[in-house]
């Protein structure tokens, strides 16, 4: 009996294979525990493969293919699933996201990608590399752009951003740029687009001074957290983390200025960045 057929890589690859994955694991009467204990992975990560928010290992494709009677068929076709456009250690994360029912953010030294103007984007992949070309800078903020669309949607994701005063005051590309930047924020709030807080310097020792924490959400598969360093990006699903984490944004979250108080800064330091550029 012939195997199913190649991925058409123009139409959403990840989604597909999950699919496939799925109907061929029903086919089998397998449980996703089953199918998991023999390509030496959780349950829950073949849950979220299915899912289409976890990327398939080119190492475990082999391995699927032999335990499903598939005929090579997720060997042929892991790299036309994993193909992006976002940098190869954000990918991953990137893909989820756009899986996410809620994103739950702390950004401590950066406005986070999703609430990005193209123009802030230039400013901190040119400072990411100062050699690169032009026309990678393009490409790069572009794969922002495009991460954004997100919020073209009116209500989903639910997007919940913790925003540290200090990114705020961290002047990037320019006081204008700057002002353009936070305006943008500010109109996404008021628009109740997305929940914004801010982390005041002045609230001293908080529950994240380690770093950044996204925390994701999904409908059909377990919640994820996303750790980010210096050129270095990793996905984490054990429960127990995940659970401490959201423990630590709430924490944030008590931490932060209100709403509206939170609004009133942005639009404040907006308004000082405006001015300053004219002077």
């Amino acid at each position: 009996m012939p195997g199913p057929k190649d991925l058409d890589p123009s139409s959403s690859p990840r989604a597909l294979l999950g699919a496939e994955l799925r109907h061929a694991r029903e086919k089998k009467g397998l449980s996703q525990e089953a199918l998991g204990s023999q390509v030496f992975v959780s349950g829950t990560f073949i849950g979220q493969l299915e899912a289409g928010t976890r990327r398939l290992q080119p190492d475990m494709a082999p391995m699927l293919d032999r335990a499903l009677g598939t005929d090579g068929f997720f060997e042929r076709n892991c790299a036309a699933a994993n193909k992006s456009k976002y940098h190869e250690d954000f990918a991953e994360a990137a893909e989820a996201e756009a899986q996410a029912t809620t994103i739950r953010e702390y950004a401590p030294l950066l406005i986070p990608g999703l609430l990005q103007t193209p123009a802030y984007a230039r400013a901190v992949n040119r400072a990411y590399d100062p050699t690169a070309l032009e026309e990678t800078i393009d490409e790069w903020v572009e794969g922002r752009r495009e991460r954004t669309r997100l919020l073209d949607h009116p209500t989903k994701p639910l997007l919940w951003m913790v925003l540290d005063e200090a990114a705020l005051c961290r002047e990037t590309g320019g006081r204008a740029v700057m002002a353009e930047a936070l305006r943008h924020i500010a109109g996404l709030a008021r628009r109740s687009r997305v929940i914004v807080q801010v982390l005041p310097l002045s609230a001293g020792a908080h529950a994240a001074m380690e770093g950044a924490l996204k925390l994701m959400e999904f409908e059909e598969a377990p919640p994820l957290v996303y750790f980010e360093g210096v050129g270095t990006g990793r996905l984490e699903d054990d429960p127990a983390t995940v659970t401490r984490l959201r423990f630590r944004f709430d924490l944030l979250v008590a931490s932060a200025l209100s709403r509206e108080k939170s609004l009133a800064l942005i639009e404040a330091l907006a308004q000082d960045y405006a001015h300053e550029e004219h002077l």
